[in-house]
């Protein structure tokens, strides 16, 4: 009788964790991950190739990034669509103070860093002061940076081969690992998202950020912050949007003041295919991680494949309804307690 018991105690404990397990936001992604592995690598074995997932590795981290830095925006309740803008800007602002003899490539970094992040502030200051919303304060942001990069620079790249520095290397060195090549951007991306990850799930900070995207008025009236929450989260964006634009220009040597056009809703798909919530109060760091993953296996998959790279945008749409009613499906359940 006591075995029997202790039985059933067991199951019915493993049925709870594999509820727990499914209802989680990162199940789906995950899920979804692990099949694109397996169908790619079954129609194409190159797909798992050192040389292709060099590639893959080398791509992920710029996009990466600014995703992160979106997760944690939107889970606030906001977004920003001028993200792909200000990954074009910054490296051409760096660029140009170089270029010019004006300043050091350091100092033209940092200045760089700082303009983005006084594009943040008034992101930020039109949202929470004037309330005007996010979609259009960003929207407009947008045009006023994408437009003062192409006045700078006349519509033509920028040189970034002219420089071999400490910071370069510091920021994309190259080495490599087994058969693998790893840019050192790789490792910023991981060390960004273990930070943030633990920002958003482990902090008090993480739990401002929750309450501001889920209920800010109950979250104001609770002491929360909210004002000051969304405009740090705001600046964090842009900066980490600069430093990803940076990273890029460094890596492909050229500084383009029409890169990262289309990145804004590139990259809200992954943060939206990884779990985190338009309407903000629900996220995770691991949840886009899977997202961003997904989207770059998928963008090289289809080529592999022999599917045309046109079509790539028809796959993003369709994961992004699949991944919508896939967890509008697990939110129910989980509400119901089924």
């Amino acid at each position: 009788m006591h075995t029997e018991f202790h039985k059933g105690g067991v199951r019915r404990n493993s049925i709870r964790f594999l509820q727990s397990l499914i209802s989680r936001p990162e199940f789906g992604p995950f899920v979804l991950l692990v099949l694109e592995i397996v169908v790619f690598t079954a129609r194409s074995p190159a797909f798992i190739s050192p040389g292709n997932i060099s590639n893959l590795l080398a791509f992920t981290p710029e996009l990466g990034m600014i995703s992160l830095g979106m997760t944690l925006l939107m889970v606030s309740g906001e977004f920003d669509l001028s993200v792909g803008s200000v990954f074009g800007f910054a490296p051409i602002v760096m660029w140009t103070f170089y270029n010019t003899h004006t300043t050091s490539l350091e100092i033209g970094f940092l200045v760089a860093m700082l303009i983005s992040a006084v594009i943040g502030f008034v992101n930020g200051w039109f949202v929470t002061k004037l309330k005007i919303p996010s979609f259009l304060v960003t929207l407009g942001m947008l045009l006023v940076v994408r437009g003062t990069a192409l006045y700078i620079t006349d519509g033509f790249p920028q040189r970034t081969w002219t420089s071999d520095s400490l910071l370069m290397r510091v920021i994309v060195g190259e080495f490599r690992l087994a058969d693998l090549r790893i840019y050192t951007s790789l490792l910023w991306f991981i060390f960004f998202a273990i930070i943030l990850g633990y920002v958003l799930a482990g902090s008090k900070a993480g739990n401002w950020i929750l309450a501001s995207g889920g209920n800010p008025e109950a979250a104001r009236a609770r002491g929360v912050r909210v004002t000051r929450t969304k405009m740090t989260l705001f600046i964090l964006t842009a900066l980490i949007s600069a430093y990803a634009g940076i990273t890029s220009s460094i890596r492909v040597s050229a500084a383009n003041p029409n890169s990262g056009t289309g990145y804004e809703l590139e990259v809200i798909a992954m943060v939206v295919i990884g779990g985190t919530a338009l309407s903000g109060g629900r996220g995770t760091i691991v949840g886009t991680v899977l997202g961003v993953l997904i989207l770059r296996m998928m963008r090289n998959g289809i080529v592999l494949i022999g599917v045309p790279g046109l079509a790539y945008n028809i796959f993003i749409g369709g994961i992004i309804l699949g991944m919508m009613a896939l967890h509008s499906w697990l939110e129910r359940r989980h509400r119901t307690g089924t």
